[in-house]
């Protein structure tokens, strides 16, 4: 029997969240309304992402566009469906007594319900990121939908992959990873097979070790807990951090887990344990602003603006500082660092279009970032660039990502086995106890 064909109508955020949405959609068809053009058009001046998918659409529309676009469609390619765009409507009555302003997201609405009574023979469908649309679209008998295209499909499986505790092993398998300096063979695990730098907590009847398979040679090697600039690890999970974020061969490394987990921290302090390595650290995170308030209505030049957004990664430095006397070599680098601009703690933004060779380049908070632009961020990496990606996807500021949408999850999904990636999710909170069980019980 043949499956039914879809229209999709997309809204506006579907298109700044992804500007090749349109091509995503198999062999249905695509509607997009007016208003989303009209949308789109305020968006296009600025140098965030958003901005930059505003205009890479309007291109990519240009060059397919024809006479036939409000018409009959423009097809989208081999085994793709048609892209219209639909002019606007009027209110229906359910419409209007629901609904009085006329607001975009309004008009984006009247336009998917038009296009729902006038395709009785066909599933329609509203796809945008925005839930409160979605319900409301579902008020009027239309089905609304979020982007899934991008979405992390089994998220726990994502987050548990990165460490595995293993039972019943062998003691005497467990005293050779103790006496070997090279690793031993991966047949360590009769039942499994290991994938990409997995991580190990290996209990025997009487013996345990903490151990790391390594892609490239094949071995399982013991992980002992290092330290990094005066910073200790405390647990299991903060050790496994502070090995993938010194080993060399790991160039890229995603660290998830909630507040108080110590990411940031053991990035931070793995960085400058190797600045000897690196022409400079780049440590940096998005601007989301909360509420209301945006940068251009907070007080003072740009440094006064981005000051507050920042200043949880001035805590962390100074946090490491504070391990040193103020007059140690140690405690002196970071300030000359600082002053050579070789350590710099920067809003994301800031850096989009530079060369980032030989860098150890940090990125807190990358939950609020899109899968598109943590894509766009790992390839501005150069030779000898190493990219710490950290965040808890438990707390998103942005309104159109949720956990299993948003950059970290989806990098942490699609990196997942690749030899120079490697994935831990830190579960203990370490600040202090009042933290941890705020964390656990509010």
């Amino acid at each position: 029997m043949a499956k039914l064909k879809k229209i999709f109508v997309l809204d506006t955020n579907v298109i700044l969240h992804d500007f090749n949405s349109i091509y995503n959609f198999e062999e249905n068809d695509v509607v997009i309304p007016i208003t989303v053009l009209e949308e789109l058009d305020k968006f296009k001046k600025g140098n965030d992402q958003i901005n930059f998918h505003a205009r890479e659409f309007s291109r990519e529309l240009d060059r397919i566009s024809g006479d036939q676009l409000f018409k009959n469609g423009v097809n989208l390619g081999k085994n793709l469906g048609h892209l219209f765009i639909e002019t606007g409507k009027e209110f229906s009555p359910a419409m209007k007594t629901s609904f009085h302003e006329n607001i975009p997201d309004h008009r984006i609405l009247a336009i998917a319900e038009y296009i729902f009574k006038q395709n009785k023979d066909k599933n329609v469908v509203l796809i945008s990121k925005d839930i409160n649309l979605r319900m409301k679209a579902k008020s009027l008998g239309v089905p609304a939908e979020d982007y899934k295209n991008d979405q992390v499909q089994d998220l726990d499986n994502v987050l548990n992959l990165g460490i595995t505790t293993i039972e019943n092993v062998d003691d005497a398998k467990i005293s050779s990873l103790y006496k070997s300096n090279t690793g031993i063979s991966e047949n360590i695990f009769s039942d499994r097979k290991p994938n990409g730098h997995e991580y190990y907590i290996l209990k025997g009847a009487s013996s345990s070790a903490l151990a790391h398979y390594n892609p490239i040679d094949k071995t399982v090697n013991r992980v002992e807990k290092p330290n990094a600039y005066g910073i200790f690890p405390r647990n299991a999970e903060q050790t496994f951090s502070m090995h993938a974020l010194l080993d060399p061969s790991i160039s890229l490394v995603a660290l998830t887990g909630r507040a108080g987990t110590g990411k940031t921290l053991l990035a931070l302090a793995t960085a400058l344990s190797q600045i000897d390595l690196y022409d400079q650290i780049f440590l940096a995170r998005p601007i989301v602003a909360l509420a209301n308030k945006d940068l251009g209505y907070l007080p003072g030049d740009a440094s006064d603006k981005i000051g507050p957004y920042m200043q949880p990664l001035f805590d962390n430095l100074s946090v490491i500082k504070h391990k040193f006397n103020v007059h140690s070599k140690e405690y002196l680098k970071i300030d000359e660092l600082l002053k050579e601009e070789k350590l710099q703690i920067t809003p994301l933004a800031y850096i989009r279009g530079r060369s980032l060779s030989n860098t150890f380049f940090i990125v807190d908070e990358a939950q609020n970032l899109t899968p598109h632009e943590i894509k766009t961020i790992i390839t501005r990496a150069g030779e000898g660039t190493k990219m710490i990606f950290t965040g808890d996807i438990e707390q998103i500021d942005s309104p159109y990502l949720d956990k299993k949408s948003n950059g970290l999850a989806y990098l942490s999904d699609r990196m997942k086995g690749q030899d120079v990636f490697a994935h831990v999710n830190l579960i203990k909170g370490e600040r202090s106890h009042l933290a941890e069980l705020a964390s656990n019980l509010l």
